[in-house]
């Protein structure tokens, strides 16, 4: 009777080591990101969800609340309250569109308007953090934005 030996090292062994796995290295970049992003924005009182808002809101003002979820990617069960704590604080308000009472217009404040310059300050902070240039940011930005919409699809 002849046996054979597998090899230890094949190709589901490989595909099952944590270093290999594109979920993990995407997770625990998102957690280094975040991680970076904190002290950041601890400076102009804003969470990370709060700043997308903003950085949304910054492109441009007035858009409803379903729109602000599918730019965001988050539920109104998600997003109500965050707006509701960013209303309180000042930063927008959030007004029922005359022309469609079913929608909510979300518009900044001076306050939340202000705090666009006392950001721009954030972009060049990463970049020196990631020691990438505009360049490579964006292509991985890119990649990783393809990677979500083929996921998605």
């Amino acid at each position: 009777m002849v046996t054979r030996k597998t090899p230890r090292n094949t190709l589901s062994d490989q595909a099952l080591r944590l270093d290999n796995q594109l979920c993990f290295a995407l997770y625990s970049t998102s957690l280094a990101m975040t991680k970076l992003y904190k002290p950041l924005l601890d400076e102009l009182g804003l969470t990370y969800p709060q700043y997308l808002a903003l950085l949304v809101l910054w492109e441009q003002d007035g858009v409803t609340v379903s729109e602000l979820g599918e730019r965001l990617t988050l539920d109104s069960g998600t997003l109500t309250p965050l707006l509701k704590r960013m209303e309180t604080a000042g930063l927008l308000t959030r007004l029922r569109d005359a022309a469609d009472e079913r929608r909510v217009l979300i518009r900044l404040t001076a306050a939340g308007r202000a705090l666009n310059a006392r950001a721009r300050r954030i972009p060049g902070c990463v970049l020196a953090a990631s020691q990438c240039d505009v360049a490579e940011a964006l292509a991985l930005t890119h990649q990783v934005q393809a990677l979500r919409n083929r996921l998605t699809a």
